[in-house]
């Protein structure tokens, strides 16, 4: 064998054993923790597949656009209040005038918050006008799960102080 011949295989080794070791090593692992609240859209069988695939954003630009020239609102109804208002002041983020904001809205209560989807969340955040940005970097729909759940200390634990 000549001196090239024998480089040759010796990269060809290294290249075999580094396609073996990619192809073999352990994969990483993840794992939920149990910290991170259920929220109803999370239950087991009524998963919201919404805006998961490419043709699901596709659709949803469709009808943003469409609603946008026809003047029409497409988005779904948000979720109605049942029950006597609650504070939404409770919720770190939210003062007196967001909250009243809400309430014109139509939203009055943490389970109705709780229970919007991330399309409903950006539908109210574009007409926040100041606000807008505040439930993503707030979390409040995270808060009001915990609010609406009576999880006090779940939500002291994560938020701080009521």
């Amino acid at each position: 064998m000549t001196q090239t011949q024998m480089i040759l295989v010796a990269v060809g080794v290294v290249i075999l054993l580094l396609v073996l070791w990619l192809l073999l090593k352990p994969k990483q692992r993840v794992s939920l923790s149990d910290e991170t609240p259920v929220r109803p859209h999370m239950v087991e069988g009524g998963v919201s597949t919404e805006g998961r695939s490419i043709i699901d954003e596709a659709a949803a630009a469709t009808t943003d656009v469409a609603g946008q020239i026809l003047g029409a609102e497409v988005h779904e109804n948000l979720p109605g209040a049942v029950g006597e208002p609650d504070d939404l002041r409770q919720l770190k983020g939210v003062g007196p005038k967001l909250a009243k904001t809400l309430n014109q809205m139509g939203i009055m209560r943490f389970d109705q918050i709780a229970k919007l989807a991330p399309s409903q969340v950006a539908a109210i955040d574009e007409q926040l006008g100041a606000f807008k940005g505040r439930f993503q970097r707030d979390r409040i729909v995270e808060q009001a799960d915990y609010l609406a759940r009576g999880d006090t200390d779940g939500y002291e634990a994560r938020f701080g102080k009521l």
